[in-house]
C-alpha cells in the first residue's frame, strides 16, 4: 500500500469513529432515526479501515509454496468484504430502522442536539473527504473523471475510501433535511424516510464496490498503456519478429503477471534463446516495473505449404 493510501485510510478511521460516538450519542438523547442509522453507518465505516490496513498488511506476507505468487489478492478479498459491512450493517439496518420509525413514529427530541451533532459529524466527514479526493489526485490521471478513476484502478484502499466518505457525506445531509423537516412538520416519518434513503444510497454504494472488487478478484487486466509498452518492449528486439499474443493479469495492484509467445530468429541456438528471453524480461520490467512474473514461450515462423 502507497502513503497516499495510508493516510486516506488513517483519517477516515479516526474520523470515523469521532463521528459514531457523536451520533450515538445523539440518537441516545433525541431518539432520531437517521441519527441511528447514521452511527452504524460510522460503526461500520471505522471497522472497514481497520479491514483495510489488515488487507494491505496481510499482502505483504512473503511468497511460500501454496502461494508462489504472493498474497496481493488480499487487498481485494478485504475491499471486498468491505463492500458486504457496507450492505448489510449500514444499508440494511438503515432501512430497517427508517421502516420500523415509519410504521411506530416517535418524532426526534431535543433538535438543537440533533443538528449540532450533525453539522460536527459533517465537518469531521469533510476532512476525511478532503483527504481523500487531496490522495487521489496525487495518484489519478488529470484526464480522468473521479469515476472513471474508480472504475479503472487496480488499488482497492482509495476507491474504496472515497466512496465510502462520498456516501457519509450525503447520508449526513439527508439525515440534517430529515430531522430538520421532520421537527417543523411535525411528522417524524421525514426523519425515518430520510434514514431509509440513507439505507438504499448506501447499498447503491456497496454494490459499486463490491462488483469493482469482484473484477479485480476474478483478475483484470493490465492498463492498455502498460499492454501496448510490454508488447512494444519484446517486439523491439532484433531477434523478436512477431508477438503472436500476450495476456496480463494484476495479482495484486502492484503485481502483474505477464505470459506471452513470440517468434525468434529460427537461426538462434537454445543458449541465444534462454539470453533472449532474459534480455527482453528485463525490458519490459524497465517499461512497466510492476511485471513482476514474466514468462516467454519462443516460437518460430512457419513456412504456410
Amino acid at each position: 500500500m502507497n502513503e497516499g493510501s495510508r493516510k486516506a485510510i488513517i483519517a477516515a478511521f479516526f474520523a470515523n469513529m469521532g463521528i459514531a460516538i457523536a451520533k450515538f450519542v445523539g440518537f441516545l438523547l433525541t431518539g432520531s432515526a437517521g441519527l441511528a442509522a447514521e452511527a452504524v453507518h460510522s460503526f461500520a465505516d471505522t471497522g472497514n479501515q481497520g479491514l483495510l490496513m489488515l488487507g494491505a498488511k496481510r499482502s505483504s506476507k512473503v511468497r511460500d509454496e501454496e502461494h508462489p505468487f504472493g498474497h496481493e489478492r488480499e487487498r481485494y478479498f478485504w475491499a471486498f468484504v468491505v463492500a458486504l459491512v457496507m450492505f448489510s450493517m449500514g444499508g440494511l439496518f438503515a432501512i430497517y430502522e427508517g421502516i420500523s420509525k415509519l410504521r411506530h413514529p416517535h418524532e426526534t427530541e431535543s433538535l438543537p442536539i440533533a443538528i449540532g451533532i450533525l453539522a460536527v459529524a459533517i465537518l469531521l466527514e469533510s476532512y476525511s473527504l478532503r483527504t481523500a479526493l487531496k490522495e487521489v489526485a496525487h495518484v489519478k490521471n488529470p484526464k480522468q473523471s473521479y469515476w472513471q478513476f474508480i472504475r479503472v484502478s487496480k488499488s482497492p484502499e482509495l476507491p474504496t475510501v472515497l466512496l465510502e466518505d462520498i456516501a457519509a457525506e450525503a447520508g449526513l445531509v439527508i439525515a440534517m433535511i430529515g430531522v430538520v423537516v421532520g421537527h417543523f412538520t411535525h411528522n417524524p416519518r421525514w426523519d425515518a424516510a430520510g434514514s431509509v434513503a440513507i439505507g438504499v444510497l448506501l447499498v447503491a454504494v456497496a454494490f459499486i464496490l463490491g462488483f469493482e472488487m469482484k473484477a479485480l478478484l476474478i483478475g483484470e487486466s493490465a492498463s492498455l498503456d502498460d499492454r501496448t509498452a510490454l508488447i512494444s518492449a519484446l517486439r523491439n528486439h532484433e531477434f523478436v519478429s512477431e508477438v503472436i499474443y500476450m495476456h496480463t493479469e494484476h495479482l495484486g495492484p502492484e503485481t502483474l503477471l505477464v505470459a506471452a509467445k513470440a517468434i525468434f530468429d529460427p537461426a538462434l541456438t537454445a543458449g541465444d534463446v534462454s539470453r533472449i528471453i532474459d534480455e527482453a524480461e528485463v525490458s519490459m520490467r524497465a517499461a512497466v516495473p510492476t511485471a513482476r512474473f514474466i514468462f516467454i514461450e519462443p516460437d518460430v515462423q512457419r513456412i504456410a505449404r
